[in-house]
C-alpha cells in the first residue's frame, strides 16, 4: 500500500497492466461499470462525425480574412464541442515520436521498477492506477504517471522517471513547447470572447504563476472492454488540456448533443479541450465537455495529457465583462486548489463538480 505523510490509499492499489498480462478472461467486479454507463449501452453517434480541426498557422496568418475565419472556427468549437484538433502546430514531429516512445518504454519496465515511483492520494504525483480515495470506489481500466512541470517550485524532477535515461530531458523539452501553445491559445480564446488579449492569462495568475502538469496514460488490453472504461466520463477541472493521442488505436470519446462521439486522431495533431476553469471564466459561453476513454481487447493504448491551469490559490470567477443583466454570473468564486479537492475525494464524476458551483440566479 502506498503511503505519503501518513496518507494511504484505502485499500491495496491494483496495477492494471499486470492484471491484464496475467491472462485473466474476466475483469474483477471493481472495474465493471453500471449498466447504463457501459460503452455498448450508451448512445453513440455516427462514426464519421468528428470534432473540428484547426490549422494553427492560420491563427497568425497575414491574410486577415483567413485569420478571422479560423478564429470563428475556434470560437464555434469552444461553444459547441469544447474540443478541437490542432494541426501544423510547430512542435517537431520527432519530439512527439520520442516522448511517446520513452513513455511506452517506461510502462514496459518491470513492475518493481515502476513501483519505485508509486504515488499516494495526497498529490497523485508518480505512478498509479486510481484517483478517488474513497473506499470501494469503482475503478478504471488504466495506469498512469502524473507529474508537475510548473510552477518550478513544485516540479520535483527527482520524482520524474530516471529510466529510460532520456525521459527527464524529453519531458522538459516537450512541456516547454506545449506551454507556448497554451499561452497562444489563451490569447485566441480571450480575443474571441471580446476580452483583452491577455485577460485569461492574467486571470490564471500570469505566465510566471500558472500550473502545468503532465499525465501519461496507459490502457492495457482488456478481456471485457464492453463492461468497463479506461477513464470514466468527466470534464477536465483545469484550464486547457492538450492531448497527444495514440494514432493507431481509437479510444477517446466526447459527449455531444447527448451522444458519445469517437475522436479519430489525425497523425501528429494535438487534441485540445476546454477545462472547467475556462467555462467559469467565460461565464459558460465556452463549455468544458464530458469525455471518456474506451478500451480494447486486442490492442493496448497510450496517451499524454498536458494540463495548463490557473495559479492554485487564486479565486476563479466569471469575467466581469461577460456578466450582464441578461446573463448574470453563473458561478461562485473558488480557488483551483479548493476545486480539485472534490476529485481527490470522489474521483471522476462527470460534470458534477462544475455544476455544484452554479450560483442561485
Amino acid at each position: 500500500m502506498s503511503c505519503t505523510q501518513n496518507l494511504c490509499w484505502p485499500e491495496p492499489v491494483i496495477n492494471v497492466q499486470s492484471l491484464s498480462e496475467s491472462g485473466i478472461n474476466s475483469i474483477p467486479t471493481r472495474y465493471i461499470k453500471p449498466h447504463d454507463d457501459r460503452p455498448n449501452t450508451t448512445k453513440f453517434h455516427d462514426r464519421h462525425v468528428n470534432i473540428p480541426v484547426i490549422d494553427y498557422t492560420n491563427l497568425f496568418s497575414h491574410d486577415a480574412a483567413l485569420r478571422h475565419q479560423t478564429l470563428r472556427t475556434v470560437s464555434s468549437a469552444c461553444r459547441d464541442w469544447g474540443f478541437f484538433q490542432v494541426v501544423n502546430h510547430g512542435v517537431d514531429h520527432r519530439l512527439m515520436a520520442s516522448i511517446r516512445e520513452v513513455w511506452r518504454d517506461f510502462f514496459n519496465l518491470p513492475l518493481e521498477v515502476k513501483q519505485e515511483y508509486a504515488n499516494a492520494p495526497d498529490t497523485y504525483v508518480g505512478y498509479g492506477s486510481r484517483l478517488g480515495v474513497e473506499e470501494n470506489a469503482s475503478l478504471d481500466w488504466g495506469d498512469y504517471f502524473f507529474l508537475h512541470y510548473l510552477p518550478v517550485t513544485v516540479r520535483e524532477k527527482s520524482k520524474w522517471p530516471a529510466v529510460p535515461p532520456s525521459c527527464r530531458e524529453l519531458i522538459e523539452e516537450y512541456a516547454r513547447e506545449l506551454v507556448k501553445i497554451c499561452q497562444r491559445l489563451l490569447k485566441v480564446l480571450s480575443t474571441n470572447l471580446g476580452l483583452e488579449e491577455d485577460y485569461l492569462q492574467n486571470a490564471f495568475g500570469g505566465a510566471k504563476n500558472i500550473g502545468a502538469c503532465l499525465r501519461a496514460n496507459f490502457y492495457p488490453k482488456c478481456p471485457q472492454p464492453d463492461l468497463t472504461l479506461g477513464i470514466s466520463p468527466h470534464s477536465d477541472p483545469g484550464g486547457i488540456t492538450i492531448l497527444l493521442a495514440d494514432d493507431n488505436v481509437t479510444g477517446l470519446q466526447v459527449r455531444n448533443s447527448g451522444r458519445w462521439v469517437n475522436v479519430n486522431p489525425i497523425p501528429n495533431a494535438f487534441i485540445v479541450n476546454i477545462g472547467d476553469q475556462i467555462q467559469v471564466l467565460s461565464n459558460a459561453i465556452y463549455k468544458s465537455v464530458e469525455h471518456r476513454v474506451v478500451v480494447n481487447s486486442l490492442k493496448e493504448r497510450q496517451s499524454l495529457a498536458f494540463f495548463y491551469n490557473p495559479k492554485s490559490d487564486l479565486a476563479i470567477e466569471p469575467a466581469k465583462q461577460l456578466v450582464t443583466k441578461g446573463r448574470p454570473a453563473q458561478y461562485q468564486p473558488l480557488t483551483f486548489d479548493e476545486y480539485r479537492l472534490y476529485i481527490r475525494r470522489k474521483g471522476l464524476c462527470g460534470k458534477t463538480q462544475v455544476e455544484s458551483l452554479k450560483s442561485n440566479i
